[in-house]
């Protein structure tokens, strides 16, 4: 196999960030000497994740075999999730804003056509339901566990208790006509397609802010890993929370 320098377009102190969350790990669990040092280990976690390589691409690449690139990420990953913000914390942090977003998301994954619980009937491809959070500031708040693609993004709001949370600390939601009937305190638009007068400013006004959220779900995958995920579906709830965390890491 031919090796090439490559590159990840990711700042150092993302690398440091998560260099120090695995060397803490190391020295909880008492490790004592490994192939790759802790700030190395992080490469090869930041190229799978943000840049979607594979295993055998960052195996050859890294020198080792295919089975440790395989440990070290599962590791990262566990370690990153640990600090993933919970539902409970995020409606903290909501309590200081203006306002939230909320907004659903389709990650692709490789299925076949017989997998029709994950096939997504809008997007018409299969793929994985996660419920984001945003501020008016395009920071990720919170990502939901995945859901099957099938599943509406209402339903999914509600199984995850999001319109109870919010219902209970009385907070201000934005989103969009999906979420018609989740109740007063989530802000919907007007459906149709020839609206006019105030339900059509209200229509402008309401896609301004909820335009917010969707350029926040864009930058989340700018992590090229979540443009098409080849994982099993089990695993894909953990690498989206890791990935919340290192994103925000560099806000």
């Amino acid at each position: 196999m031919l090796v090439h320098p490559s590159s990840i377009d990711l700042s150092s102190r993302t690398l440091g960030h998560l260099s120090r969350q695995l060397a803490a790990r190391q020295r909880e669990i008492g490790t004592r000497w490994r192939r790759l040092s802790a700030c190395r280990q992080a490469l090869p976690v930041l190229g799978h994740l943000r840049c979607g390589d594979t295993y055998a691409q960052l195996a050859a690449g890294f020198g080792v075999g295919i089975a440790t690139v395989f440990r070290y990420i599962r590791e990262a990953v566990e370690v990153l999730v640990a600090h993933a913000p919970t539902l409970i914390e995020a409606m903290e942090t909501i309590r200081t804003k203006a306002l939230v977003i909320l907004d659903g998301t389709l990650l692709p994954i490789d299925r076949i056509a017989a997998d029709t619980p994950y096939y997504s009937g809008k997007h018409k491809r299969h793929g994985m339901n996660v419920q984001v959070l945003t501020d008016p500031f395009r920071r990720l708040l919170w990502a939901s566990p995945a859901l099957p693609g099938a599943t509406h993004d209402l339903t999914a709001a509600r199984s995850h208790g999001i319109i109870d949370a919010l219902a209970t600390a009385g907070l201000k939601c934005w989103a969009d006509k999906a979420y018609q009937g989740a109740g007063p305190l989530v802000r919907v638009p007007f459906r149709g397609r020839r609206l006019k007068g105030w339900r059509r400013r209200h229509n402008g006004t309401h896609a301004k802010i909820r335009c917010l959220g969707e350029q926040a779900m864009a930058t989340l995958k700018g992590w090229r890993l979540l443009r098409k995920l080849r994982c099993s579906t089990d695993r894909i709830t953990d690498i989206v929370k890791a990935v919340l965390v290192l994103h925000n890491a560099l806000t």
